[in-house]
């Protein structure tokens, strides 16, 4: 029988991510991913079999909240072949009415593009950017840190951050206007500060990158994504997602961590209360001296993974509050992967080639991006006129295409279980191969009206459903941040608040991933963290001097990259 310090379910980044800290810190580390490929949600594939010289991400794509942490530094990934290609322009929206935004990672240049337009939104644009800016660094030190340690959050604030935290809660009225403005809706936060639906459209798209229509409250904090774009800014490792995840394999190997793919975990063996080790589908057994770490969502953990006598003997009440207070909608993703013989081209809308080097969205209106979020959640495909977010990845990264040839990452949002189709089709959702094609075809249509071209340019494609992409990922209902990203399941309520520490009642079982504080993205916030508390709960007193002491080296230097805004 195998026998490691530390066993990590799931080798996603953030699987990943918490192992190389453990590694370096000098325990062994057994990863165990049940798919032939680590990299969960981050991986880059030849997707379509006949062609595989193009590459495709296979689901995250953008990256900007890595680069609110430490995480690249610290880890040297740049060392072990990590390159970020950062985005400029970094989204462009085509309006119905020929109008576009057009966002660079300028502010100024953005504010340059919309007063072409309208010279009041230009001006609050440049407003607004500055408060989510504001507002963002005031909250990068809390995800930095596990979000019940007072201490950490505390030893994350410099100067600059302290700045940003009192010019957004420094009176009695502003923290009450701030309280405010998190409790409403993207919409309403939009409508009160924008004229123009060319500008709101594409910002209620972001905003509702959460997994949750503009008008849903208690979620404005989607209205920050934009602003992140300008400041860290958004960036893509050059070769796909995948080469983050490929930088990562490269710290655990040089640890020597193992890595073993192919092994569904199906059961946490507990022994007097204490989670020794695991046990894989082929029914092999691993064993744990000091801790397993679950990159799975605590539902799976919980519900599906352990012995109901074993969680009820640490908390009664688990794993009804699991079943019943985790709250989660139906909407999900239909991924579409195209390769392409020539760029698109958006010809009304005067187009130049670096206009799709960031996120290409269709969002005709607010009511356009309200309608493909809140239909799926009552299970209906909103396919009759679909907005998406669409990347063309080669415009800034030829690697990832045979030369003069291209590819195109479409995210359309689609209920994971169909309306009155409950027990058909793909895993009991509805979804076929057929209907996941008529959609596809839909999309694909859409995406025509504003680059005609693109429908003769497709040379192969590929398509997942819902049902699909919750099956590979291990997603349950194809949730990709695992817990919706909701305020009331976020900081110390994700998952819930006893888990929400990365401990859980079982001694030496501990959670991280998307469904863990932070969240759900590509932040490597939640490995990070989830090391550090494993590393307290081990050595609490020598740990507490070594994160003393990192503090105090730390300080003076920003979170930020010192990228002109």
């Amino acid at each position: 029988m195998q026998t490691y310090d530390v066993i990590i379910i799931g080798a996603g980044h953030n699987g990943l991510v918490c192992a190389s800290y453990l590694l370096k810190a000098g325990y062994t580390v057994l990863l165990l991913e049940k798919r032939s490929v680590p990299g969960g949600a981050a991986t880059t594939e030849a997707a379509i079999p006949e062609l595989p010289d193009f590459k495709f991400n296979m689901c995250a794509i953008d990256h900007e909240f890595i680069h609110l942490g430490p995480v690249v530094e610290e880890l040297e990934l740049e060392k072990h072949g990590l390159e970020y290609l950062f985005c400029d322009p970094v989204a462009f929206c085509p309006h119905p009415d020929g109008k576009y935004f057009l966002a660079h990672k300028s502010v100024e240049k953005t504010c340059a593009e919309i007063a072409r337009y309208n010279e009041r939104d230009a001006k609050k644009y440049a407003e607004y950017t500055d408060f989510w800016q504001r507002a963002l660094g005031a909250m990068v030190p809390m995800f930095n840190a596990p979000p019940k340690s007072l201490i950490d959050i505390a030893g994350n604030y410099d100067i600059a951050k302290l700045k940003d935290l009192f010019s957004v809660i420094g009176s009695p009225d502003k923290t009450l206007d701030f309280v405010r403005t998190m409790l409403t809706s993207a919409e309403d936060i939009l409508n009160e500060w924008f004229d123009e639906e060319f500008i709101k459209a594409p910002l209620a798209r972001f905003a509702a990158e959460l997994g949750a229509p503009p008008s849903q409250k208690t979620l404005a904090v989607g209205a920050i994504m934009l602003a992140m774009r300008h400041n860290p800014g958004m960036a893509r490792p050059r070769g796909g997602t995948g080469a983050l995840v490929q930088a990562l394999l490269s710290v655990v190997k040089k640890y020597s961590g193992v890595v073993l793919t192919d092994q569904h975990v199906e059961k946490i063996l507990v022994d007097d209360g204490r989670a020794v080790g695991v046990r894989v589908a082929n029914g092999t057994e691993y064993r744990a001296t000091k801790g397993v770490i679950s990159n799975i969502d605590a539902k799976r953990l919980f519900l599906h993974l352990m012995d109901d006598s074993d969680v009820d003997a640490a908390d009664p009440n688990l794993r009804e509050r699991l079943e019943r207070k985790i709250v989660n909608n139906n909407e999900t993703i239909l991924k579409i992967d195209l390769a392409l013989n020539e760029m698109p081209k958006f010809e009304r809308w005067n187009h130049r080639d670096e206009y799709l080097i960031g996120s290409v969205l269709i969002a005709d209106s607010v009511r356009h991006v309200e309608i493909s979020h809140s239909d799926p959640s009552i299970g209906r495909i909103p396919d009759s006129d679909p907005s998406m977010y669409v990347v063309f990845p080669t415009v800034l990264d030829p690697s990832m295409a045979p030369p003069g040839h291209h590819t195109a990452w479409i995210e359309f949002f689609a209920p994971y279980m169909i309306e009155n189709a409950e027990g058909t089709g793909q895993h009991g959702t509805g979804w076929t191969d057929e209907l996941k094609n008529k959609v596809a075809d839909r999309c694909i249509d859409k995406l025509a009206e504003y680059a005609p071209n693109i429908k003769n340019a497709i040379i192969g494609r590929h398509v997942e459903s819902p049902a699909e992409l919750g099956e590979r990922l291990g997603a349950l209902k194809g949730n990709y941040y695992h817990v919706d990203m909701t305020l009331d399941q976020m900081i110390f309520f994700r998952p819930l608040p006893e888990l929400a520490n990365y401990k859980t009642p079982i001694d030496g079982l501990f959670l991280t991933g998307a469904g863990t504080h932070p969240g759900g993205s590509i932040s490597g916030m939640p490995g990070r963290n989830t090391a550090r508390v494993f590393m307290h709960s081990q050595q609490p007193f020598a740990q507490t001097f070594a994160d003393a002491a990192n503090t105090l080296k730390a300080k003076g230097k920003s979170v930020f990259r010192s990228n002109e805004k």
